[in-house]
């Protein structure tokens, strides 16, 4: 009986512990609770310190509008806002136009002077001028059927008009610097369409490597400066100045279109660039 009585007290020493792990519990979860509060209590101050730094380090900044002039170098310059919405641009903008046409020309004041050239205007004009010579091209279908290949693209120079040959389609006989009728057709009617405009025009021949020659005092590049010159002939017998011509010359081999593979048909082509204006520098920087 004395062993079942201690063992009952035993029981019972063991039946209390439970209390006190339920209250290390509730302490645990209590702490946990207030630490979770305190660190949603932020500092917006230094909320808006961090912020700064990052936009700082992404280069994100707010919109400001700075009207003064620094020195930087020795030299004034005006600080242009590094990020501008539809608004600012307009705004600035206006602010040339109203307030410093009459001073030097600095900053935005170019948008408001109509005498310095547009791009937006020059490359509208050679989008059209394109649009122009392959309507006139497609408007005489013996040029897109037998005729020779036509490619107009813009560059960085300006509007580049190349004519190539075709296999079984060529420009000009061969050896030849007088183009076949097609060819002088294609020619023809681009005659026009940069008389239009006001820009120089610049044209150059290449021939294919591999040509054969009847003279052996006559070979690539007198054969593609004459077709060039040809060309310059055709366009001014047209309509086309020759007080627009900025230069005539020939490549001969040296600039292949394809240049892993020179011996091909259109690596021989005359190129007829209408040259972009170049923006004149404002008075006062010049060197």
């Amino acid at each position: 009986m004395s062993r079942l009585r201690r063992g009952h007290g035993g029981g019972g020493g063991h039946g209390g512990s439970w209390v006190i792990s339920f209250a290390d519990l509730m302490s645990l979860l209590m702490a946990f609770f207030v630490m979770l509060l305190s660190f949603s209590v932020q500092d917006q101050e230094r909320l808006n310190v961090a912020a700064g730094s990052v936009q700082h380090a992404f280069g994100i900044q707010p919109v400001v509008k700075l009207s003064g002039m620094v020195e930087r170098e020795g030299n004034p310059e005006r600080d242009f806002r590094r990020r501008v919405g539809a608004d600012e641009t307009a705004a600035s903008s206006e602010f040339a136009t109203t307030e410093h046409d009459g001073g030097e020309m600095q900053g935005p004041q170019v948008l408001s002077n109509p005498d310095l050239p547009n791009d937006r205007d020059q490359e509208a004009g050679f989008a059209s001028a394109a649009a122009s010579i392959r309507q006139a091209w497609a408007d005489q279908p013996e040029i897109a059927r037998a005729g020779p290949s036509v490619m107009v693209n813009a560059t960085p120079e300006g509007l580049d008009i190349v004519i190539a040959d075709q296999t079984g389609r060529p420009m000009f006989p061969e050896g030849s610097k007088y183009p076949y009728e097609e060819t002088r057709k294609a020619i023809a009617a681009i005659a026009p369409v940069l008389a239009a405009l006001s820009n120089p025009v610049r044209i150059v021949g290449h021939v294919a490597t591999g040509g054969r020659y009847a003279e052996s005092r006559y070979g690539p590049w007198e054969l593609s400066a004459d077709r060039a010159n040809a060309v310059r002939q055709i366009l001014g017998e047209f309509g086309l100045s020759d007080a627009r011509i900025d230069g005539v010359t020939g490549k001969g081999e040296t600039e292949p279109f394809f240049p892993n593979d020179p011996y091909l048909a259109a690596n021989q082509r005359v190129s007829i660039l209408v040259l972009a204006d170049v923006p004149p520098v404002p008075a006062g920087l010049s060197p």
